[in-house]
């Protein structure tokens, strides 16, 4: 039982979406129709992607980076610059989630060993914004972004078109942010730079070039899938089963459930209507209820203005904790942390978030209506 609950506290979107995928078989039977829902291709982007990135962090190219840019850094306001903006640029490569789970940590260190407990709170903050928006750039900065990218065929330029403009406001306004900071001096010590595996780095650049060539319609998905599970099967197959199986079948339960809804008539005519002129506002009040991710997966197959879905879900992923899946991330490891006041943090993110939530808001409205 015990093992029950704690699965079901890790995983409760997985267990939404596979509840409602579930109810919705009852109205639409299971037929081979059903394969032609999910997207191979996004699932297998996701899997390889997920797989390099460990094997990246494995490698010890994170934390030798943070270590070394970190002991370089000086003030209060110029460490708090460079990690913000270590999630911010890394996001577009790793992922949000795991840029919060390799910068954050290193943030509640540096920032403990100076002592300034309730600064590392805006600064964790800032990060997890950091991460949220500027995983925005890039098919592969997110889940959402993996997935429409591929469901609307996007070309790549046509894709950095929609995302740039915003999240250069992002950029600029967290450079803002950070200028709020005393240029305060921190003296702290790391010790010695952990060291990288140079030949391991070299494996998973390759393989993380051969996921680039999918990305950019180079290369076929399955091509790319052999591919890494032949290299990783002599080379390093445990990292083959350090992927978050778990999102994978988030997806595929998604999947089936927005399949059924859009063969359901009544429902789905509905959800178009609801949506229609109102794409942008509706994937991002979504967002604040059941996530971002989950959002794009779902209102997908209702709407055509895959620019509007795009940055709703983006600049959704601000808001609530539960708007991007990722900032439970940052919540979980800070309140871990020593000396942690999860209230006060949690005050500052809503205050945070809505802020800039408002702010892109407004930015890509005026630009969605320009376009």
């Amino acid at each position: 039982m015990s093992a029950i609950r704690s699965f079901v506290r890790r995983e409760p979107v997985l267990l939404i979406a596979a509840a409602a995928a579930f109810v919705t078989c009852f109205f639409v039977p299971p037929d081979p129709a059903y394969f032609s829902y999910l997207d191979f291709r996004t699932l297998a982007l996701l899997y390889c992607l997920m797989t390099v990135v460990n094997g990246f962090r494995k490698a010890g190219l994170f934390a030798h980076l943070s270590h070394v840019l970190c002991e370089k850094a000086g003030n209060l306001r110029r460490i708090a610059l460079l990690l913000v903006l270590l999630c911010f640029f890394s996001s577009m490569l790793i992922t949000n989630d795991v840029a919060l789970l390799t910068f954050v940590p290193f943030a509640v260190v540096v920032m403990g060993m100076a002592h300034h407990q309730r600064e590392l709170i805006f600064v964790v903050v800032l990060q997890t914004i950091a991460a949220n928006l500027g995983s925005m750039l890039t098919p592969v900065g997110n889940p959402q972004n993996l997935y429409l990218y591929s469901c609307y065929d996007m070309k790549i330029g046509e894709f950095f078109a929609a995302t740039g403009p915003v999240w250069a406001a992002s950029l600029a306004l967290l450079l803002l942010s950070c200028l709020l900071l005393r240029a305060e001096r921190l003296d702290f010590f790391l010790g010695e730079a952990p060291g990288m595996d140079r030949r391991a780095l070299l494996v998973y650049l390759l393989l993380l070039i051969v996921c680039l060539l999918v990305v950019l319609r180079l290369l076929a998905w399955y091509l790319m899938l052999g591919i890494l599970l032949l290299v990783l099967l002599v080379y390093d197959r445990k990292t083959l089963l350090k992927a978050d199986f778990m999102l994978l079948l988030t997806f595929v339960a998604f999947f089936v459930f927005s399949g059924n809804l859009a063969r359901m008539p009544g429902i789905a005519d509905a959800i178009r209507n609801l949506m229609a002129g109102r794409e942008f506002l509706s994937a991002l009040l979504a967002s604040q209820v059941i996530s971002n991710v989950p959002t794009a997966l779902l209102l997908s197959g209702f709407t055509d203005q895959a620019h509007a879905l795009l940055l709703g879900v983006n600049v959704g992923g601000l808001g609530t904790p539960i708007a991007s899946l990722a900032s439970l991330i940052s919540l979980k490891l800070y309140s871990h942390s020593e000396h942690a006041r999860t209230g006060r943090y949690l005050a500052a993110f809503t205050a945070l978030n809505l802020a800039y939530l408002l702010l892109l808001s407004g930015a890509s409205l005026f630009l969605l209506r320009q376009g």
